[in-house]
């Protein structure tokens, strides 16, 4: 009986072909809403939580946000007396361009230390680091991304070319391992110079961020305490700095992708909603215009449960065929958007077949009543009606 009715749907639904797509379309969009919005935010941020996970637990990142608090790399580099604390870096960030012969592009420089290669856990496929002595003796030299490499020499072999930064020239030295790219930007498009030539480039003498790595991850609560006091004795103002460590970003970050995938979720689970009231809209219409058919199967000894699942089965195949239609669209809208944005984005398999699932409630929801009104009529009321 249970197949006979699935076939007798079927037959209802195929019947009306344009009628039923019209009908599946707001499940359709619903769907693809939901899959596609929620996928493609996951899959971005995965990037970037990856990247900062790759960074190591024990890396802690001070940032001095008030200009007048003045603190030198020195002071900062004092800090490896504690035990706690294995490395230090003092960072000089700017945007300079950059000129190799008649290539030219702006890039991201960082002035630092030989420490900055521990700290961040960098390393360099050719060539070397900044060493001890660059700083020292004012070098200019470079240690260039990959990005940098390709675009101004044409190739990852530029250890020994020449490249022009504020008009004077610096020799490359290295060539970093190749990062990838994140949410935020290439991490192979920036280049590392000398802290001390940095400070002439900027002329000045303070620093506004460093990096620490502490001696272990066991130590690591204890190095932010050290710092945060070393810069509370320094600014003498706890609102001047920020310490973060990359577990906390990491946490941070998972929370905000959660919250965004579930607002969006809930925004595009509004398409569902309306697709179901199409439903509802259209069962209605059809038990009106199939009046005289159930009229004929009730004379002819068809019981009510049988009229009313009947209904709700066209009801929820509808419902269940626009999310599987709609999942097909969302296969093929993130290959469309992987192949753009040049990303390998994968369809959330979980809330796809949460969509699914939610679509046969709505099939239920939004069918039950025209269901009822369907198996309501009496055979001679509904004979007559459409004699």
């Amino acid at each position: 009986m249970t197949w006979k009715i699935i076939k007798l749907s079927l037959k209802a639904i195929f019947n009306n072909k344009m009628r039923s797509f019209l009908t599946m379309l707001g499940i359709i969009i619903g769907v693809m809403a939901v899959v596609i919005l929620v996928s493609i935010t996951q899959g971005a941020t995965s990037g970037i939580t990856d990247s900062i996970s790759s960074m190591g637990s024990d890396l802690i990142t001070a940032t001095i946000s008030d200009e007048d608090v003045s603190i030198s790399a020195e002071e900062a580099e004092s800090l490896t007396e504690y035990r706690a604390i294995s490395s230090v870096a003092p960072v000089i960030s700017m945007n300079q361009t950059v000129k190799k012969g008649t290539e030219s592009g702006s890039y991201s420089i960082v002035g630092t230390t030989a420490e900055y290669f521990t700290v961040q856990d960098e390393s360099v496929q050719s060539g070397r680091i900044l060493a001890p002595s660059d700083i020292e003796w004012y070098t200019h030299v470079a240690v260039i991304g990959t990005e940098v490499a390709t675009d101004l020499f044409g190739t990852w072999d530029a250890v020994g070319g020449t490249i022009t930064i504020d008009d004077r020239n610096y020799t490359v030295v290295g060539v970093l391992a190749e990062q990838g790219r994140s949410l935020a930007g290439s991490d192979d498009s920036k280049i590392i110079i000398p802290y001390s030539v940095a400070e002439r480039i900027t002329g000045q003498s303070r620093i506004s961020s460093f990096y620490v790595k502490a001696a272990d991850s066991d130590r690591v609560n204890s190095a932010i305490n050290i710092i945060e006091m070393f810069l509370l004795r320094t600014t003498r103002d706890e609102d001047a700095y920020s310490v973060n460590n990359q577990s906390e970003v990491l946490d941070t970050m998972n929370d905000v992708t959660n919250t965004m995938s579930l607002l969006l979720a809930g925004i595009a689970a509004i398409s569902l909603i309306v697709g179901g009231i199409g439903i509802m809209n259209i069962m209605l219409v059809s038990v009106t215009e199939r009046t005289r058919e159930i009229g004929i199967r009730k004379a002819v000894g068809a019981k009510r449960k049988h009229i009313m699942l009947q209904f709700l089965c066209e009801a929820c195949i509808l419902s269940i065929m626009g999310g599987l239609i709609g999942l097909l669209f969302s296969y093929c809208g993130i290959s469309v958007y992987n192949l753009i944005a040049g990303s390998i984005i994968a369809m959330n398999l979980t809330v796809a077949f949460a969509a699914i699932a939610f679509c046969a409630v709505i099939g239920v929801l939004f069918g039950s009543y025209p269901a009822a009104k369907a198996s309501k009529l009496q055979p001679i009321d509904a004979l007559h009606t459409t004699g």
